[in-house]
């Protein structure tokens, strides 16, 4: 490859890049049902054509803008998810490794964490909420099999993996969505602490 070949496909990574990024920004600004196509070449500098060259249109940029975002959540979650397959592996030490992943992954991109939880409370009739949903639907499923490879060590399971992981995955997003308020400027961390506490407020409840 030439070094011409090597220049128009950087530009062609930059475009692409730029143009998921100010979606990403808009979506979460506005709500995607608020945001045209044209605000978003505006915003990246770009045109119409290069948008739907590489997306298609919006909804499919939706879609390209959820599916590789969620893609650093499934990296972030494998070592996990292996590990849970392991006899050895406490559900305490696994709901703390959950939260830690939740966090960092919240950390990563908060427009993308808040987004998408916005976009699954959207109307069921949306394309927005058609396009998340069978993310949210792996989001939680993730953390049923945490339950499920736990029930040996929860007497009290008695079937409710689900009613647990939602349990767990609402208590955390609830705290996200807290400190964000608090912090609009986005100049804090989450406080590791915290989540910790509220991971061992959780664990006291299932276990009683």
């Amino acid at each position: 490859m030439d070094n011409t070949e090597n220049t128009d496909s950087m530009e062609t990574m930059d475009n692409r890049t730029r143009l998921l990024q100010c979606a990403n920004e808009l979506f979460y600004e506005k709500g995607y049902d608020a945001v045209g196509v044209q605000e978003i070449v505006a915003r990246a500098g770009l045109t119409k054509p290069t948008l739907y060259y590489y997306f298609g249109s919006k909804k499919g940029l939706l879609e390209a803008l959820v599916a590789e975002r969620f893609e650093r959540l499934r990296g972030m979650y494998r070592d996990l998810d292996t590990r849970s397959l392991r006899n050895d592996l406490r559900i305490e030490e696994a709901l703390h490794w959950l939260a830690d992943i939740f966090c960092g992954f919240f950390e990563q991109d908060r427009h993308f964490y808040m987004l998408m939880m916005a976009l699954f409370y959207s109307a069921r009739g949306n394309e927005a909420y058609q396009t998340i949903q069978p993310y949210i639907v792996e989001f939680y499923d993730m953390v049923v099999r945490i339950f499920d490879r736990a029930a040996n060590q929860l007497g009290n399971m008695n079937g409710r993996q689900r009613q647990f992981a939602i349990g767990f995955v609402g208590t955390i997003s609830s705290y996200f969505l807290l400190h964000y308020e608090h912090d609009p400027a986005e100049q804090e961390n989450v406080d590791r602490q915290q989540i910790s506490a509220l991971v061992n407020q959780f664990m006291y409840g299932i276990f009683s």
